[in-house]
């Protein structure tokens, strides 16, 4: 399988779910808008101005200033409700061994992103880190993509998107990567088929053999 293996990170390797969850309800809380029957789990994964302007109609400004809000409450409570998925560190640490180049590449701000996988440990098996911006730019998991095949000289031919969203497959092709879905995250198998992973993973244990094969 490929040499090159990029990871997201909210719902594939973490279960942030709860954190992102709460801290939208602050940030919704403080501006006073209903969120009454709103699945609040279609926050996890996509980027956070997109999702509230489509949730909420909100304009990019007020998305923006949501966005604020909600890092509030996240920068300290709501980076650390968050679990790490079992058998993830060691499917790392196989990958490692067997001569793997690991990046992660999430819509999460970078510097969040570092704080996690640093918080669960993990950090060490990865050569390199990139996310969001703090100002709303490279926001979109197309351009983390981009950005980390340029910045690590990835080989396309020769490496493979791992997700559990459409945002991770679509971003992937953008980039002319093949993608990897896993079924444990906030994504449907459906979803994830119609984007266009080559395979959907129901175990981490399963995932680690196929991106060995």
């Amino acid at each position: 399988m490929a040499k090159y293996i990029l990871f997201d990170l909210d719902g594939t390797l973490t279960d942030s779910g709860l954190g992102i969850v709460n801290c939208v309800k602050y940030a919704l809380d403080k501006l006073n808008v209903s969120y009454v029957g709103t699945a609040l789990n279609k926050f996890v994964g996509p980027p956070l101005v997109e999702s509230f302007k489509e949730e909420f109609n909100f304009s990019q400004k007020q998305a923006e200033k949501c966005v604020e809000i909600y890092r509030e409450r996240f920068k300290d409570i709501g980076i650390f409700e968050n679990v790490l998925y079992d058998g993830v560190e060691e499917c790392l640490k196989t990958l490692k061994k067997n001569g793997k180049k690991i990046i992660l590449a999430t819509s999460k701000p970078e510097v969040f992103a570092k704080r996690i996988l640093e918080h669960f440990k993990i950090d060490c098996y990865f050569d390199f880190v990139v996310g969001s911006l703090l100002n709303h730019t490279r926001d979109d998991k197309a351009e983390v993509i981009e950005y980390a095949v340029k910045e690590f000289n990835v080989n396309v031919s020769d490496a493979v998107m791992v997700g559990d969203r459409k945002f991770d497959a679509l971003g992937a092709a953008k980039n002319n990567l093949s993608a990897v879905g896993v079924l444990w995250g906030y994504g449907s198998e459906k979803e994830l088929l119609e984007a266009g992973v080559i395979k959907n993973c129901r175990t981490v244990s399963e995932l680690t053999e196929f991106l060995l094969k």
